[in-house]
């Protein structure tokens, strides 16, 4: 393995991460529970932490591509094949695509739905489409499937980080892990 295929991850870069992954992976359930179960006076409370962990998550990913455009990630070991190398590369710059536009569609999904978006309970977020019902039902579809779509890749993610860290027993996971 190439010296420089051993450095690893920057700490705000890990940090990043870290965050991100943190807070998608606490939205994602909550997203899930609370469109396919009746929770009661819960409920609410669910979507208002599923909404206000997605208005979080908007910045953190725009500053995180925005450092991670100028830092790039350290290259991988060099025995992984080429075909390895492009579906890495797609699914990050997929994931950090969809982690933007995710948000923002559900943020005009219930801005169209006139449903308010307490952020933590702190400040409401100004809506930023006009009231139409039908159209938000139509983005909360589009919002539904980008998820489907998010927990695939992400599965894709974890698993290649899993499969390089017990199989092919390099330094690709510790990189992000431990720097």
């Amino acid at each position: 393995m190439s010296e420089t295929a051993q450095s690893g991850y920057t700490f705000t870069a890990r940090l990043l991460h870290w965050l991100t992954a943190a807070l998608v992976l606490t939205m994602m359930p909550i997203g899930i529970a609370m469109a396919n179960a009746d929770f009661g006076p819960t409920q609410d409370t669910l979507y208002h932490l599923h909404r206000s962990i997605g208005m979080l998550v908007l910045p953190i990913v725009a500053i995180r591509l925005l450092y991670r455009l100028r830092h790039p990630a350290p290259p991988l070991p060099d025995d992984v094949p080429p075909w390895q190398r492009r579906a890495a590369h797609a699914t990050h710059w997929t994931l950090y695509g969809l982690l933007i536009v995710q948000p923002i569609v559900g943020w005009i999904a219930t801005s169209a739905y006139r449903a308010p978006i307490l952020f933590f309970w702190l400040f409401e977020v100004p809506p930023i489409w006009p009231v139409d019902q039908a159209f938000s039902e139509r983005m909360f579809v589009v919002h539904r499937l980008i998820g489907f779509v998010l927990i695939a890749l992400l599965c894709a993610h974890i698993g290649a980080a899993l499969h390089h860290h017990f199989i092919r027993r390099d330094r690709v996971l510790m990189r992000m892990v431990s720097g």
